[in-house]
């Protein structure tokens, strides 16, 4: 081999071989990838090849061997870091990088103790193809090539690249037709077309939706607006004004899921006060509530809260959007007298907080600088929930009333570390000590709410305020399937996967004594509307896209950031449609109508976020603010 002479390009199709191997490898072990049929492995397995020929390719371009050598290694390490920045990601957040969240460097110091959790020394075989190229570089020895050649041999070459590009879009296609408008799914999109295409494409996205607003002129919202109030429902009047001048607090349950209420680990109770909360006769709990967040996890949930629109399918809007127009909670409650805050233990610009809050008419933000954080009082992300409850009372205490505050806690977030003093009991035994751990950090985020409970009562601002508390996102993602599989009794389905998705939501009102369980289907996007209507401000006029879930008229629909949905009947997930009793899969008829309805929801909430179209809106009278004589459809 070392005396043998190759063809010149050698060097080259070795490099192209041995990224577009290790591509797929690394798509069969280190990503959740959903396979049906063999149609779908051919295309996994082929779609990283177009994208690589027309990379390694320009290296035909370079006369000197030097240069070309370079170029290809350069190339090998790019894409190696591209592919493993998605592996390191995905472990944690069970999903793909696109642009937006490459730019949030802001958050990559608070984000150190997850991101070291995902890391292990076994990661260096993601670049692997540079050991190969390097070595045939190394000992490979090229025959000369005819200079008369060379520009036949490019034009071949790129025809073929050409060809295998149309070749994986056509299959791509015939096998999810309209794939390029659904880039929610992102999955989807890996999966059809590649992780290099993909971000590729996430560029054009993200360059589109920058030009969207550019280019806006309001009139886009009108369809927008027409479809809101075609679905807007009649807020309760039972429950209307029930809260009327109390205080609002507002709990942000860090990465606390449902299947951890009124359940036992090992014979140990999980969260043994907010269990006693869901029979309390001041407290409607409500069941089958799901998370809808997308890559911008708690910030998204705050996005929900505030606004009842639904996040962006890439990235997060406390971070894209900072600057747009909006018709916040906080603003609405700001404008009937509330005094407005937010309360969280942490750097104030992690999410571009300090920024958003500004759009969001939050009148105060109480960050870390605000918290004493004493020896032992910190870990993980922050300052524990026990004194951040605690001290987060005190500063209520000088707030001028009604107020207006949400608490954001810390400690039941990944990798879910505690000291040894504040293990209340002890881990699981499965094999993922994500897992393992996190019922600790679940019990301990539950002695918290106790304690702010407790501490209210002290300060006496409980009976005169209404406590809200909501789950924000998962804390246990789909990589976790087999200890969840375990703990859970049965195997995690996309079905199963789809019903983990909810979280707790507790409506806590003092001196109600109706209290009760309620089993409606439901998401995070009627949270706002709901409030409001306890509180008693009209939001009639308001681009919102939940309902009041204590209305008769509340659908049961909740659709999930990418496209997965359930409703009292049906759970669509993975692109199937199963049974919402049995969990079988059944007739994809049932769930058609609501996907159709899913996307269109999805979109209409994206197109308001990416052409700022609040700014044309003016919710008091629902009219278009610079297009004279069109009025919105009430």
């Amino acid at each position: 081999m070392l005396k043998k002479e190759w063809p010149k390009h050698t060097v080259l199709a070795i490099a192209i071989i041995a990224t577009w191997l290790k591509t797929y490898i690394v798509y069969k072990t280190s990503f959740s990838i959903t396979i049906e049929n063999l149609l779908q492995e051919f295309i996994l397995f082929i779609n990283p090849l177009s994208m690589l020929l027309f990379v390694y390719g320009i290296s035909l371009f370079f006369k000197s061997d030097k240069v070309k050598n370079i170029y290809l290694l350069s190339v090998a390490v790019v894409t190696s870091i591209v592919l493993y920045g998605n592996v390191a990601f995905y472990r944690f957040f069970n999903d793909f990088i696109t642009l937006p969240v490459l730019f949030q460097t802001d958050n990559f110091g608070d984000l150190g103790s997850s991101a070291a959790a995902s890391v292990f020394w076994t990661d260096l075989l993601y670049f692997a193809d540079v050991l190969v190229i390097l070595l045939a570089i190394k000992f490979i020895k090229l025959k000369p090539s005819k200079a008369k050649s060379q520009s036949v041999q490019r034009k071949a070459y790129y025809i073929l690249a050409l060809a295998v590009l149309f070749f994986n879009l056509g299959l791509a296609e015939a096998e999810r037709p309209q794939l390029l408008t659904r880039s929610f799914d992102r999955e989807m999109l890996v999966k059809n077309l590649g992780m290099y295409n993909y971000h590729l494409y996430d560029i054009y996205i993200q360059s589109k939706s920058q030009a969207q607003r550019a280019l806006a002129d309001g009139s886009e919202l009108v369809e927008a607006n027409s479809y809101v109030r075609a679905n807007q429902i009649e807020p309760s009047t039972e429950m209307k004004g029930i809260a009327e001048g109390r205080n609002l607090i507002v709990v942000t349950l860090e990465s606390l899921q449902s299947f951890v209420i009124n359940e036992e680990m090992n014979g140990q109770t999980i969260t043994p006060f907010m269990n006693s909360l869901t029979e309390d006769e001041d407290t409607i709990y409500f069941e089958n509530f799901y998370h809808q967040t997308g890559l911008g996890k708690t910030s998204d949930s705050e996005f929900l809260l505030e606004n009842s629109l639904y996040p962006l399918s890439g990235g997060a809007v406390f971070f894209t959007h900072s600057g747009n127009t909006f018709n916040s909670m906080a603003e609405s409650l700001g404008s009937e007298g509330y005094a407005t805050n937010v309360q969280h233990a942490n750097t104030k610009s992690f999410w571009n907080r300090d920024i958003m809050y500004e759009s969001l008419n939050v009148d105060e933000f109480y960050d870390v600088e605000s918290f004493e954080v004493e020896d032992g009082q910190a870990v993980n992300w922050g300052m524990k929930d026990v004194p951040f409850m605690e001290q987060s009372v005190e500063h209520m205490t000088e707030m001028p009333q009604p107020f207006y505050s949400r608490l954001l806690t810390l400690t039941n977030h990944h990798p879910f570390t505690l000291d040894e003093e504040d293990k209340l009991i002890d881990e699981y035994d499965s094999n993922s000590g994500t897992l393992n751990r996190y019922f600790q950090t679940s019990r301990y985020l539950d002695e918290a709410v106790k304690v702010l409970f407790d501490e209210l009562k002290d300060q006496g601002l409980y009976e005169n305020s209404i406590i809200v508390m909501y789950g924000d996102h998962y804390g246990i993602s789909e990589n976790h399937n087999e200890a969840m599989s375990q703990y859970l009794g049965e195997e995690v389905t996309p079905f199963t996967a789809a019903e983990l998705q909810k979280v707790p939501f507790f409506v806590h009102i003092p001196g109600y004594g109706k209290g009760y369980v309620e089993d409606e289907i439901s998401g995070q996007v009627d949270m706002r509307p709901t409030i409001m209507n306890l509180l008693n401000i009209d939001t009639s006029k308001d681009i919102q896209f939940g309902g009041d879930l204590f209305s008769e008229e509340h659908e049961e629909f909740a659709i999930f950031r990418d496209g997965r949905f359930v409703t009292d009947e049906v759970v669509y997930a993975g692109n199937v449609c199963y049974d919402k009793e049995t969990g079988e899969q059944t007739d994809q008829e049932l769930c058609a109508p609501y996907i159709e309805r899913a996307f269109t929801e999805l979109e209409y909430s994206e197109s308001i976020i990416n052409g700022d179209l609040l700014r044309f809106y003016d919710e008091e009278d629902g009219q278009l603010t610079t297009i004279p004589d069109v009025e919105l459809k009430q």
